[in-house]
């Protein structure tokens, strides 16, 4: 088949394309950003309109939806992309006569949709529902797998902490693999698969969110150690946290929708699914165990909970020592410049430049669009300040609080910050 994968970057979505392209299909990935691929289409689901579809459709025998946003934020629409992008979608393919279309939604959103993702995805799975085409529309609960990003990435990170937290506020959940999720893919694109159909993908085993990081700790090679029940108070902070970044054009796992989709748990009906595709849904501890943690496993681990607190210390650091230059610090700055031999006004215009920098540096790299040039800006602006600093007054070198010398740490912490910044 001629088949169009849409949300190819996704963790879904990726898997997908991997293992139609392992068989004898033909695939064309569809990425809702600018990707090197040669053979992919540059297509957002939540602006793209209908002749942009009809024009990637074309000569397509089957669509397999796999795009989704978790939250609102500047950026990502969860209406636009669930339910209008999934209209004006449908409605190119039914015009482009594809034969068969897939549709992710999640588990539980026909029974309560208690948020504007819920909302969102059922009220596309009924314009698929509603549709002419031969649909399929799969809802699995958590998605666990070799790959991670977003709840699945979080899992790794809280079990690579010192203290296994409790999530007082959580029901249960049942973990599907991402391969059984990618094989349902490949059984529901063959001629003689099931149509106009709704199943749940879920995994045999009903598991609270503790247990599932107690076993991703395991599979870490972590000790057992000491759990601990976060406070309601700590956990509204970071969820907040997590909104306010997502409105930097973030898109941290931990914001409010998390936190009402995990008081309502994704456990469901697994058997029409079972009975439909002969699958045998592989248990997390199987899945664990069929692929030990490798090295860069316990280092993604390690690093998850560590990035949001890089990038945001970072930002607040270059943003205060603007403020500082300008305000508490001036008097010191134009004491260095005199010993320098820089007199007023220069002086002060070299001053206020520096400290506009910083700060525009530092809110560069709070927000998620322009992180990457500030990074690259606040390298190139370190090592401005080794030369001009070494030029003007040489003894900051042998300055017991060593101004010249932290220069060095930071550029290196710019270039860790930058390997770890894309998402997926």
């Amino acid at each position: 088949m001629n088949i169009l994968v849409i949300g190819a970057s996704g963790l879904v979505g990726a898997q997908v394309v991997a293992r139609l392209c392992q068989g004898e299909h033909v695939v064309t990935p569809v990425y809702h950003r600018r990707n090197s691929t040669p053979d992919g289409v540059n297509l957002d689901l939540g602006t793209a309109i209908e002749s942009d579809w009809l024009g990637a459709l074309a000569g397509k025998d089957a669509v397999v939806n796999c795009a989704g946003v978790f939250q609102d934020n500047t950026a990502d629409s969860t209406d636009a992309v669930h339910r209008t992008g999934v209209e004006t979608l449908v409605r190119a393919a039914e015009k482009a006569g594809v034969s068969r279309f897939v549709h992710f939604s999640a588990m539980g959103m026909d029974r309560a949709q208690p948020t504007a993702f819920s909302r969102s995805k059922f009220a596309g799975d009924q314009v698929v529902e509603h549709s002419s085409l031969d649909w399929v529309i799969l809802r699995p609960s958590v998605i666990l797998g070799r790959s991670a990003y977003g709840g699945s990435a979080l899992i790794r990170g809280l079990a690579a902490l010192p203290l296994l937290p409790r999530f007082t506020d959580t029901k249960p959940i049942q973990p599907v693999q991402l391969d059984d999720v990618a094989n349902t893919v490949m059984l529901m694109l063959e001629p003689d698969a099931p149509s106009r159909v709704a199943l749940e993908l879920a995994g045999p085993d009903v598991m609270t969110l503790e247990d599932v990081v107690r076993s991703y700790r395991g599979w870490l090679g972590r000790r057992p150690t000491t759990t601990v029940s976060l406070p309601g108070w700590l956990m509204s902070v970071v969820y907040t946290a997590g909104d306010m970044a997502g409105w930097f054009g973030w898109r941290p796992p931990v914001r409010s929708t998390a936190r009402v989709e995990m008081q309502r748990g994704a456990v469901g009906d697994n058997s029409r699914w079972i009975s439909m595709t002969k699958i045998d849904p592989q248990p997390l501890s199987a899945a664990l165990q069929s692929n030990p943690a490798s090295i860069q496993e316990k280092w993604f681990a390690n690093l998850y909970l560590l990035k949001p607190v890089v990038f945001g210390v970072f930002a607040l650091f270059w943003i205060m020592t603007g403020l500082i230059s300008l305000g508490p610090g001036w008097q010191y700055g134009m004491e260095i410049m005199r010993e320098g031999g820089v007199a007023p006004p220069a002086a002060s215009v070299a001053i206020i430049a520096g400290a506009v920098a910083d700060i525009v540096i530092g809110f560069g790299i709070a927000f998620r669009r322009t992180v990457r040039i500030a990074l690259w800006a606040a390298i190139g602006i370190s090592l401005a300040y080794a030369v001009i600093g070494t030029v003007l007054v040489p003894r900051l070198w042998i300055d017991p609080l060593g101004p010249m010398l932290k220069i060095w740490p930071i550029i290196v912490l710019n270039l860790v910050a930058l390997a770890i910044l894309e998402d997926r």
